[in-house]
């Protein structure tokens, strides 16, 4: 691919992975084509996946640079093309906060994505996320500053719990920026701090482990056997659920007993097993391939919304859209 073909087909791969997450359905508790939420339709989550391709294909710009010995890696700018995606979905609908973790995650795969590709000629998975890797730990106290300004665009304090270290300080600590360049933490080290609790943070640091060896693996056997994208969406959404506890649900959950983030994660957690555990139950069931546990699948999501928004496993959704963004820049048709 000559590179403006390149940066067409990672951003068209960042647009219909968000598309086609949001499409997907039933996924138990989300927004979804049958489903709305008071405030948040699924309208709003379309125009949001349109409206952060221009920073998909920024990033994946940047990726070309680096792999050309034209821009040190160090001067990506990753925090900074984060924000602009956030604040240009939120300049795009008035549905509230639609894609922060997509945007956290789709940025940097772009740009390690184009680097890639232009270093090897493919998407191999392993260089892949070693990529992702370089990119992350390559980060800057600049970039953690203009992560934690996107943040503070779509959330308020009490959805985020209060968190105080040398290494990440609070988002809503007046000093933090100060502390940030102080201190010269960098978006690598927030997020570090951050996986003990969020798994968002935890992919970024780990390169991406849930969304290549549990989300792209599930996406593609399911894929493979059914020949249904929506199946193989939804299968992917319910085998990380049932292998990774949502820590959106969990901090949710747990703040509403204790400010403290990380111990208001770990009381969500225990109190939010059961829905890992449903979701491996109607897997192991079947799915979408049998109608019985597509009944279950159906009541899942039913019991999920009636219990309200809190019940809503963001994360799991942010994780199959980047499981998804991996299989279309690798070639999935379907």
């Amino acid at each position: 691919m000559k590179i403006k073909e390149l940066l067409e087909h990672i951003r068209f791969s960042a647009e219909l992975a968000a598309t086609l997450e949001v499409s997907g359905w039933p996924k138990p508790g989300n927004v979804h084509r049958t489903r709305d939420y008071s405030d948040t339709r699924y309208e709003h989550f379309l125009v949001g996946s349109v409206s952060l391709g221009t920073s998909v294909e920024l990033a994946a710009l940047k990726g070309f640079m680096v792999a050309k010995n034209r821009l040190d890696i160090s001067k990506i700018g990753i925090g900074k093309i984060i924000k602009k995606a956030i604040f240009d979905i939120k300049k795009s609908h008035k549905g509230g906060n639609t894609h922060l973790g997509i945007c956290l995650l789709f940025i940097p795969l772009a740009t390690a994505a184009a680097k890639t590709y232009i270093e090897i000629g493919n998407f191999s998975l392993n260089i892949l996320q070693n990529n992702i890797r370089k990119v992350i730990r390559s980060t800057t106290p600049r970039d953690a500053i203009s992560v934690y300004e996107a943040i503070s665009l779509v959330s308020s304090p009490h959805e985020l719990g209060e968190i105080k270290t040398l290494q990440a300080p609070d988002i809503y600590d007046k000093g933090a920026y100060m502390k940030i360049l102080k201190n010269k933490i960098s978006l690598y080290d927030v997020m570090k701090e951050s996986s003990s609790y969020d798994t968002i943070a935890k992919e970024l640091v780990s390169g991406m482990k849930i969304s290549f060896n549990i989300g792209y693996k599930e996406l593609i056997e399911t894929f493979n056997l059914t020949k249904d994208i929506n199946v193989a969406i939804v299968h992917t959404f319910l085998r990380i659920l049932s292998k990774v506890p949502d820590t959106f649900i969990a901090r949710k959950i747990g703040l509403k007993k204790v400010s403290n983030i990380k111990e208001a994660v770990k009381i969500g957690i225990e109190e939010t097993k059961w829905i890992s555990e449903t979701a491996e139950q109607i897997l192991n069931l079947g799915g979408l391939t049998t109608e019985k546990s597509t009944k279950l699948l159906w009541d899942f999501d039913h019991k999920l919304q009636n219990l309200g928004e809190n019940y809503n496993p963001g994360t799991t959704a942010d994780l199959t859209a980047n499981s998804l963004f991996i299989a279309l820049l690798r070639g999935l048709k379907f």
